[in-house]
């Protein structure tokens, strides 16, 4: 690979698309886990926009705000921003059903869950175009 953060950036990407798989695996299942799908969907996302910032050798603190993540990417490339609401709906699946909590409910409902993937299969698509095909999964 030509480029100093390529292979680091598509072992980003291959974890990303990871992510989405576990996901379908995840609700597949009999139970369906609906609570570590939504979680596997944020995680694509995350590391979906990671996979860009680190390509582009943008340095980002640990986080698992995708909206944060977005902002960096948006002053790249613009169209990030289309992105916003996605990362917004997304980013608290990083935590929210990972961990026993008497506020949330255990299990998120399936159409949250096809919510979630709609978003994070959003973003990866959009890191995706945005890639040389040296650096896809």
């Amino acid at each position: 690979m030509a480029e100093p953060f390529e292979a680091e950036a598509k072992a980003w990407m291959e974890k990303s698309w990871r992510d989405l798989e576990m996901a379908h695996r995840a609700v597949a299942g009999t139970p369906p886990f609906y609570d570590m799908a939504v979680y596997h969907c944020q995680q694509s996302g995350e590391k979906a926009v990671k996979a860009f910032l680190v390509l582009r050798g943008i340095v980002f603190e640990k986080t698992h705000d995708i909206e944060v993540l977005i902002e960096l990417a948006s002053g790249i490339e613009p169209g990030f921003g289309e992105l916003m609401d996605a990362a917004d709906a997304l980013t608290p699946y990083a935590t929210r059903f990972r961990y026993p909590n008497a506020t949330f409910s255990i299990e998120p409902l399936p159409t949250e869950f096809a919510e979630a993937l709609d978003h994070a299969k959003s973003i990866f698509d959009f890191v995706l175009m945005l890639l040389p095909d040296q650096v896809r999964p």
